[in-house]
């Protein structure tokens, strides 16, 4: 029997290939949405399980609603409009710069197309080491040889800051140019893209900017249209951030101290150039905090809750590539010329991939534990990518993910493909035999790159960290990353993690208190044990 009036019901059944059970069920309750393979609970949201169906927050509709609306009844509210809406999940999208160049040597040829592409002035943003070891020369010299007008600003930082930035955007306003080049490695290219933002719309603001989204795709503030005033180029001249073929930057307000993480697919460079004679001279400690960077991207990308078809291929092959070829980078350098191009490549592919799977909790605390106590990026992510894994590899963790397409965890299953890719595993090798092998060949990579076992042995002082310790985590908790990690974190678990980090011990799942006190009792007494 069919019984019920009121807003929502529900159905589970394979909904494309019982179309008759759904036309049955469809036609005879008496709902104002009749929702398939959907929780019901949600049914007033809208589109988080169906693509564009609207929400109907009101949850009173039609006489068979009886609840109250937000506005003065009228006839149309009292119509029975019925919608049966199968799920039909929100489309994925792959987006890139419009062109990549690379191999060594490039350089000039990319540059020789934007010269010839109609540009007449190219602003550059660098940092001061470039700027005065000659790696502008390289774009300024075929510029001019085209007839461009070219100016540099090259007072980036490290770790770009509002006021900075801000006086770049006045100088670019000034300038006038139709191309923006960013020259370095993420800071340079963070700045630039910022800077490209406040010229193209002064009036922007950055809290609004800045606001956080668990679906980048139905955010609340859309950024405004970029690429009227100018195109926007990213030279990379480090192997790692991948900030080259991202949508992402991040400034610091240095009046507040606040980071505003910005991401919207607007920031993405019109074109990348990723060419490796500008990373044969990288300094080694820099190839490895760059090389373990593009290897946490690949890792968090592909366990992502957006992980898909498309990013999956990018983040196995920088995987790959860096397996293959990151040793020998950090160890021979420019001597082993074709090492160093393939990581670069690799840095680059794996930006791909984190740019439409985003990343994880690996991410959020390296942010913060970086700000905090000025460790490098890259090295934060080393130092804590281990126990992530160790966190994320459970079936059944304490609290599931809030993205609606990843239905179940899948975490263990996907560093075990990572293994299998790798050729780390061997026939017969369980889940979890093949992440202890992953996790080996982690901890064996990094310390043939000098990483530090700890982020105490990496420098910072045991009191200082636990002082903090709590607000670093519960930071981490709300960092952007988070929520595209596969296993939704408790704020005392990112704690736990960072923690067992600090100290150079592995991350284990904790037992909750029953389970520990079953354990501490005798067989016959543990069914007393109570919840």
């Amino acid at each position: 029997a069919m019984g019920g009036i009121g807003h929502t019901s529900c159905l589970y059944t394979d909904q494309d290939n019982e179309r008759e059970r759904v036309n049955y069920f469809g036609d005879r309750m008496k709902t104002a949405r009749i929702l398939i393979n959907t929780p019901a609970s949600q049914g007033g949201i809208g589109d988080l399980y169906n693509f564009k169906l609207a929400p109907s927050l009101t949850l009173g509709c039609g006489s068979w609603g009886g609840n109250s609306i937000s506005e003065n009844v009228g006839p149309k509210h009292l119509i029975n409009k019925k919608t049966v809406a199968k799920r039909a999940e929100n489309m994925l999208w792959h987006k890139l710069p419009k062109s990549i160049y690379f191999r060594r040597g490039s350089l000039p040829i990319a540059m020789e197309e934007v010269a010839t592409d109609g540009a007449k002035r190219a602003f550059i943003v660098t940092d001061r080491y470039l700027f005065n070891n000659g790696y502008a020369d390289q774009v300024i010299s075929v510029l001019k040889s085209h007839g461009l007008e070219t100016e540099v600003f090259f007072e980036v930082e490290a770790d770009p800051t509002l006021s900075v930035v801000r006086k770049g955007a006045g100088q670019m306003n000034s300038f006038k140019p139709d191309v923006i080049i960013a020259l370095g490695g993420g800071s340079p290219m963070d700045a630039a893209k910022i800077m490209w933002v406040m010229y193209e719309h002064p009036e922007t603001h950055f809290e609004e900017l800045a606001l956080r989204f668990m679906d980048i795709r139905k955010r609340i503030y859309k950024f405004p249209k970029m690429g009227v005033k100018a195109k926007m180029i990213a030279i990379t001249t480090t192997s790692g951030t991948g900030s080259e073929v991202t949508p992402f930057a991040v400034v610091t307000d240095d009046a507040t101290g606040q980071k505003y993480p910005l991401a919207d697919y607007a920031l993405t460079p019109d074109m990348a150039i990723v060419d490796a004679n500008l990373v044969m001279n990288m300094p080694k400690s820099l190839c490895a905090f760059g090389g373990l960077d593009a290897v946490t991207h690949a890792l968090e990308a592909y366990v992502s809750v957006l992980a898909n078809e498309y990013s999956d291929g990018q983040a196995l092959q920088a995987l790959k590539l860096l397996q293959e070829n990151l040793p020998a980078s950090y160890r021979e350098g420019a001597k082993n010329p074709v090492a160093r191009e393939r990581v670069h490549n690799a840095a680059t592919i794996a930006g791909i991939a984190f740019a439409n799977a985003f990343l994880g909790v690996c991410h959020s605390m390296a942010h913060k534990l970086g700000s905090e106590f000025h460790i490098p990026h890259g090295l934060a992510n080393a130092l804590l990518i281990s126990n992530v894994i160790r966190y994320n590899a459970n079936d059944n963790p304490t609290k599931q993910t809030a993205f609606s397409q990843y239905d179940r965890p899948q975490a263990r299953r996907r560093y075990a493909e990572v293994a299998d890719h790798l050729r780390l595993s061997a026939p017969g090798d369980r889940t979890a035999q093949k992440i202890e092998k992953l996790l080996a060949w982690l901890e064996s990579m990094k310390a043939e790159l000098g990483i530090p076992k700890s982020i105490r042995e990496a420098g910072v002082q045991e009191a200082d960290f636990l002082a903090k310790v709590d607000k670093l985590a519960e930071d981490a908790f709300d960092d952007q990353c988070t929520g595209a990690n596969p296993r939704y974190p408790l704020i005392a678990e990112l704690k736990q993690i960072m923690l067992d980090t600090f100290y150079g011990r592995e991350y284990v799942e904790p037992f909750d208190s029953v389970a520990e006190a079953l354990i501490a009792q005798p067989v016959e007494s543990r069914k007393k044990v109570k919840k």
